[in-house]
C-alpha cells in the first residue's frame, strides 16, 4: 500500500520565478512543464543531434519571444508553437511526391485546420492582452474645438448656397427638406426629398426647371410656329422646282 504524499502548493523554492520569461508563472515547476510540453511537440525523428539542439533552443527562444505574462498566456504560447510545428509538418508531408492524391489532400486539409487553430489562438492571446479592441480616446478639448469649427463653418457659408436653395428645393439640407410621403413597394412612406408639388422625382414630382436667369436655358426657336411654316414653304418651293425641271427634261 502506497503511503500518502503531501504536495506543497506554495513552495518558496519553487516560487522564485527564474523561468518566468518562458512560462509566465512564478512557479518554476510550471514553467519547466510548459517548456517540456512545447519541446515534445517538435518532430525531431529525422534530425541530427546538432539540428535537434537547434530546434530545442529555437523553441525556448520562441517562448521567451512571445513573453507570456501569466499562466494562461504561457499555455496559449505553448499551443501556438505546437500548432505551428504540426501545421508545418503537414505542409511538408503534402509536398512529398511519392504519395497518392488522397494523401496529399488529407495533409493539406489537416494543415488548413491547424493554421486556423493557430489564428484563433493568436486572436485569443491578443484579446487577453487587451489588443483585440481599438479604443479611441479623445479629450474634451478636441470635441470643443470640433464644435467651434462646425459653428464657424455653418455661420459663414456663402450666399450662393442659400440662393440655390431658393431656386431649387432639391438643394435643401436632407434633414430639413419636406418628404415625399408616397407609399413605397414595402408599404412605407417615401423618405426622399419632395419637389414643389409634394412628390419626389421617383413618384411623379415635376422638375423645377432651370433657375431663373440661367444662360443655359436659351431657346433656339427651331420648333416655333414661324420656323415650322418657313421650313414647309421651302419644301414646297423645292418640290415645285423639281416638277419644272422634270417637265423641261421631258
Amino acid at each position: 500500500m502506497n503511503a500518502p504524499k503531501t504536495l506543497v502548493a506554495n513552495d518558496p523554492e519553487d516560487r522564485k520565478g527564474r523561468l518566468r520569461d518562458i512560462g509566465g508563472s512564478q512557479s518554476d515547476h510550471w514553467n519547466n512543464i510548459l517548456a517540456s510540453q512545447a519541446l515534445q511537440s517538435l518532430w525531431v525523428k529525422n534530425s541530427s543531434q546538432e539540428d535537434r539542439d537547434k530546434q530545442l533552443n529555437a523553441t525556448l527562444a520562441a517562448l521567451a519571444g512571445i513573453g507570456p505574462k501569466d499562466e494562461l498566456e504561457g499555455m496559449i504560447a505553448a499551443q501556438l508553437i505546437a500548432a505551428h510545428n504540426a501545421a508545418m509538418e503537414c505542409y511538408r508531408r503534402a509536398m512529398i511526391g511519392e504519395q497518392t492524391f488522397e494523401g496529399r489532400r488529407e495533409n493539406l486539409a489537416q494543415a488548413g485546420k491547424l493554421s486556423r487553430t493557430y489564428a484563433a489562438l493568436l486572436e485569443a492571446l491578443n484579446r487577453h492582452r487587451g489588443k483585440g479592441q481599438q479604443r479611441s480616446r479623445l479629450s474634451t478639448s478636441t470635441f470643443m474645438r470640433a464644435g467651434r469649427q462646425w459653428s464657424e463653418w455653418s455661420s459663414t457659408r456663402g450666399a450662393g448656397a442659400r440662393r440655390k436653395r431658393r431656386i431649387n428645393p432639391m438643394h435643401l439640407d436632407m434633414h430639413r427638406a419636406k418628404r415625399c410621403g408616397a407609399r413605397t413597394r414595402a408599404g412605407k412612406p417615401c423618405q426622399s426629398p419632395a419637389m414643389s408639388n409634394g412628390r419626389c422625382r421617383m413618384h411623379g414630382g415635376r422638375s423645377p426647371g432651370a433657375p431663373k436667369g440661367n444662360r443655359n436655358a436659351f431657346k433656339h426657336g427651331r420648333y416655333t410656329a414661324d420656323s415650322i411654316a418657313r421650313r414647309r414653304g421651302i419644301s414646297r418651293l423645292l418640290a415645285a422646282m423639281k416638277d419644272v425641271t422634270r417637265q423641261i427634261i421631258e
